[in-house]
């Protein structure tokens, strides 16, 4: 596939550059560039960014980094046993756990979300971090939902970090699965409350609760070039009307110049009559 002039490579972490160093430097260069395209595209073209990625899983794949890539471009692009393969192999190649959600995930997407519950009570999840317990909590809330437990679903996420005041990197979608979840459950006013607390958490857009939070006022947003449209429609009308007023003017003076040119014409048969009469 082809690479962009502008990519050398050298914009990939340097830890995955550290690994790339077990590699001659030519390959290790040709390597490091999909990488960086799978990382440039996997948001706006996650087909691209698998391509990318099985290109450096056939030039590497003893080297976790690429292994790890091949997964997400691959859970982005929603072929869940491919990622769930992937995500296996640099758990593996690695002994860390923090893939342990997205693997926890591809089994919801593989349509079993027992295994994911399962998964969420595994030791496991006591070794993530933060930011990947959260995580490991929305997974199980989205596998219970999956199960038809909306219940269920709203305690799961019910936490400390959903109570917390303080604004985190997941803080925006824990609070966006919770209203979600309870606009599910028909609790409307409560979920309106917590699209309103996520929309404040979002700060770099990574959910639509604005929308929603608009779509549950009633808010109507009107497309910019509709509104150009609506102006031009306006303008042209107005120019129709103006055209209009233009001829009719024009046939008035017509009619009227017809009336002069008939008085004319009366006054000069009027005169001849009288002369004849003289006469």
């Amino acid at each position: 596939m082809p690479i962009p002039e502008d990519v050398t490579g050298e914009e990939i972490d340097k830890d995955v550059r550290q690994e790339l160093q077990s590699l001659p430097k030519t390959l290790a260069e040709d390597v490091a560039k999909n990488l960086v395209m799978v990382a440039r595209l996997i948001d706006e073209d996650p087909e691209g960014a698998y391509g990318y990625s099985k290109v450096a899983l056939r030039l590497a794949s003893r080297v976790a980094a690429v292994r790890e890539a091949a997964g997400f471009a691959a859970y982005a692009s929603q072929k869940y046993s491919e990622a769930l393969a992937e995500f296996r192999a640099a758990r593996r190649m690695t002994g860390t756990t923090e893939l342990w959600p997205l693997m926890a995930d591809c089994e919801r997407g593989l349509g079993r979300p027992e295994k994911a519950l399962d998964m969420a009570g595994a030791p496991e999840v006591q070794k993530l971090d933060k930011a990947g317990q959260v995580e490991m909590r929305l997974v199980a809330a989205g596998a219970r939902r999956d199960m038809g437990q909306l219940d269920a679903a709203i305690v799961t996420l019910q936490s400390s970090e959903l109570a917390s005041q303080s604004v985190q990197p997941w803080t925006a979608r824990l609070r966006y699965a919770y209203a979600d979840a309870l606009l599910a459950a028909g609790r409307a006013g409560e979920a309106r409350e917590w699209f309103a607390k996520a929309v404040e958490a979002d700060r770099d857009g990574s959910t639509d609760a604005s929308d929603r939070l608009a779509e549950m006022d009633g808010v109507e947003f009107m497309d910019a070039l509709d509104e150009h449209d609506e102006a031009d429609a306006g303008s042209d009308t107005s120019v129709d009307e103006a055209g209009a007023e233009d001829v009719h003017a024009d046939l008035d003076d017509e009619t009227d110049d017809e009336t002069d040119e008939g008085d004319a014409e009366e006054s000069g048969t009027e005169r001849a009559e009288t002369d004849v009469d003289k006469d």
